[in-house]
């Protein structure tokens, strides 16, 4: 068994290691649960449990796979394993994320996808999922587990499979946890049960679960202590990431918010609906929240750090706007009768921006494999993982709301100022153009407000601040779609093209605006009211 676990010190890089054709990946969810029994612990019956009807008996399986990670766990340290398996019905490469509660997701490759160099090239397909947490770091053999399991598949009254009983004998050896060390591998073994539902759909059937939970427990089993064979293995050598307990409550939604950012990233790659959105105003909360209190963070009001999310945000803005536009024209022309969409306004504008969109998330997904990229990501784990000495000390000002409303406050006066200076000449392109900056002004500071009471537990404030950047986020999508229509609208008629459509949409869009602007009074006076209470 010496040859478990070798050495890769001298192996190429994993990048050299890729293989050049793309895998052929599936993915599904995984919902099961582990428990820890003693060698003689007898498997229990399943008779008298009312949704099975009967019971099989699956041939014994031989597993022997090989688990991957960075030399620092970066893949455990976030719950997420990285493997290739021989052996069994679903031999091949294995990445499991977390997906809620006894819940992960599996993306599977098959075992070719590691090409002809090397039984250990990992797949391209699955590092590019997991590419925020590796980065450009050498992935490696951390772990090898063989499992020796006896299987039952439970089936249903109409001969479905609804979920498998695994009994495991497992015998498991780690890698050296540093590099040059001459530690010598232990051998662990250890016997568990494993019970997993196979007919989801994508709502697991948690009552099934609980019934066979209930009966594992009764013949003498316990919920496992470890949430994988693997987390188990290496419960000795997995490595901290340095970050003490945060007591501040603005740098503990920093950490969150990065958390996010890496879940986020997950899902921008797997082109998941709004995933960009939320990636795009998860990097927005992390740069608003620094840039409330800078100091607190050890950096500098220009940080290197803040003007890179605000281009990373920048970048994710491309595929956002044209994914609102696109989502925005398709439900407002559904809305119109037939007769009144003319001419090839729906490719004109539908289509058009979805191309767009996807023109946008394949740059979004360059700069997200870029070393700059890669960079930005080292630089927030510091951030988290680092508390400056004067809030060690509790000697730095505490965050509080004051600051981010006055903001609110002082945009919100330069709107008066401007709708008074400007009473004569408001229909001008200029004034309407300076109105709308305005105004879009006072939805950043409501943001970053909302951010910032929402990290302090002020809720009231946050609910309050979130109508002000919904209210006025409708009126910037207006001036964005707006500008958009006219240039759609001037194309359109070099073509010869019927404009009545354009036209229409755009006297619609300015209706709207004017309604957002009728009910920002009311809505910056219920946020004065809620800051005023949360003072006392």
């Amino acid at each position: 068994m010496s040859t478990a676990v070798h050495d890769s010190s001298d192996a190429p890089s994993a990048e050299s290691r890729m293989p050049s054709k793309a895998a052929k990946t599936s993915r599904h969810l995984e919902v099961e649960r582990k428990f820890d029994v003693d060698e003689s612990t007898v498997t229990p019956s399943f008779e008298g449990i009312a949704a099975v009807a009967r019971v099989e008996k699956s041939p014994v399986q031989s597993l022997d796979a090989i688990y991957f990670d960075t030399p620092k766990q970066d893949l455990a340290r976030n719950k997420i394993t990285l493997r290739r398996r021989t052996g069994g019905h679903d031999a091949g490469w294995h990445l499991k994320l977390p997906a809620g509660p006894d819940a992960r997701t599996e993306i599977h490759a098959p075992l070719a996808a590691s090409g002809t160099a090397a039984q250990d090239a990992v797949p391209r397909e699955l590092l590019d999922v997991v590419l925020a947490i590796v980065r450009d770091r050498h992935v490696e053999p951390v772990a090898r587990i063989t499992t020796k399991r006896e299987s039952q598949v439970l089936y249903g009254a109409e001969e479905t499979a609804l979920a498998e009983f695994s009994n495991d004998h497992v015998i498991a050896w780690a890698a050296s946890p540093s590099e040059g060390s001459d530690w010598d591998p232990q051998q662990q073994e250890w016997h568990e049960w494993e019970v997993e539902l196979v007919a989801t759909n994508g709502t697991p059937d948690t009552e099934l679960l609980s019934r066979l939970t209930n009966r594992l427990l009764d013949a003498g089993a316990a919920p496992a202590g470890h949430g994988s064979k693997l987390a188990r293995v290496l419960s000795a050598t997995v490595r901290s990431n340095g970050a003490r307990p945060l007591q501040d409550p603005i740098h503990r939604a920093v950490a969150r918010q990065v958390d996010q950012l890496l879940v986020w990233d997950r899902a921008v790659r797997a082109d998941t609906y709004d995933a960009v959105h939320q990636m795009r105003v998860t990097t927005r909360k992390i740069r608003s929240l620094l840039g409330d209190s800078p100091a607190s963070f050890g950096l500098s009001d220009g940080a290197w750090v803040l003007n890179e999310l605000r281009e990373l945000a920048g970048v994710l803005g491309v595929a956002r706007d044209a994914e609102v536009l696109a989502e925005r024209y398709e439900h407002q022309l559904d809305l119109l009768p037939p007769e009144l969409v003319r001419a090839p306004v729906w490719e004109r504008l539908v289509a058009g921006a979805q191309q767009q969109y996807q023109t946008g998330l394949r740059r979004s997904l360059i700069a997200m494999r870029s070393q700059r990229y890669f960079r930005l990501l080292d630089a927030l784990d510091s951030i988290v993982a680092t508390v400056p000495e004067a809030l060690s000390d509790e000697e730095a000002t505490p965050v509080t709301i004051d600051a981010a409303y006055k903001k609110v406050r002082k945009a919100a006066k330069a709107v008066d100022h401007l709708g008074e200076d400007n009473q004569e000449s408001r229909e001008t392109p200029k004034a309407e153009h300076d109105l709308d900056e305005a105004l879009h002004r006072i939805r950043k500071r409501a943001k970053r407000l909302r951010y910032t009471a929402a990290a302090t537990g002020d809720s009231e404030v946050s609910k309050q601040a979130a109508v002000i950047q919904t209210l006025l986020g409708d009126h910037q999508d207006s001036v964005v779609s707006r500008q958009h229509l006219s240039q759609q609208a001037e194309a359109a008629h070099a073509a010869g093209e019927d404009t009545f459509t354009y036209g229409l949409l755009y006297q619609r869009e300015i209706d709207l605006a004017d309604r957002c602007r009728e009910q920002l009074d009311d809505a910056l006076r219920d946020l004065d009211k809620s800051v005023r209470k949360a003072r006392h």
